[in-house]
């Protein structure tokens, strides 16, 4: 495969709609769920179960897969969510976490092109999907990312 293309997307402070359509107008064909919990009561239309049937329904050829290992840990999370931690310090141990999973080896190239890395941060500035992007990136140099 000559070049991946990897969109980002996070569901807070979207409508359904709007989020449904910019999968759509993107020509995204697979949802790559990297939440740590997907199957909050808080994630209204993203719930794991939810989510994959209306990826089914109202986007018809938009298959969904859930990757724990592209989600930091709960105690990462919880550092930076709860005790308001440093973004830089976040990004670091999430970086040395993704190193250690060997996620760049792990998994192949071929189940991100045309797909959509989910999490629920609106924008991709403090994210780890901007994150995982980067880095797999890094590691296969061939990956175009595109924030939708």
């Amino acid at each position: 495969m000559d070049q991946i293309s990897l969109y980002t997307i996070g569901f807070t402070q979207k409508t359904a709609e709007q989020f449904f359509n910019k999968l759509i107008q993107a020509g995204v064909k697979r949802v790559i769920d990297i939440r740590l919990n997907n199957s909050s009561q808080l994630a209204g239309f993203s719930k794991k179960e939810d989510l994959k049937y209306f990826l089914k329904i109202i986007c018809n050829i938009i298959d969904y897969v859930h990757l724990a290992e592209l989600a930091p840990t709960k105690e990462i999370l919880e550092e930076y969510k709860k005790n308001k931690g440093d973004w830089a310090v976040y990004e670091k141990h999430f970086l040395e976490l993704l190193a250690d999973r060997k996620v760049g080896e792990k998994l192949s190239p071929d189940t991100f092109h045309q797909a959509c890395l989910l999490c629920s941060e609106d924008t991709p500035d403090h994210c780890h999907r901007r994150l995982v992007a980067e880095y797999l990136s890094e590691r296969w140099g061939n990956v175009e990312i595109k924030h939708i």
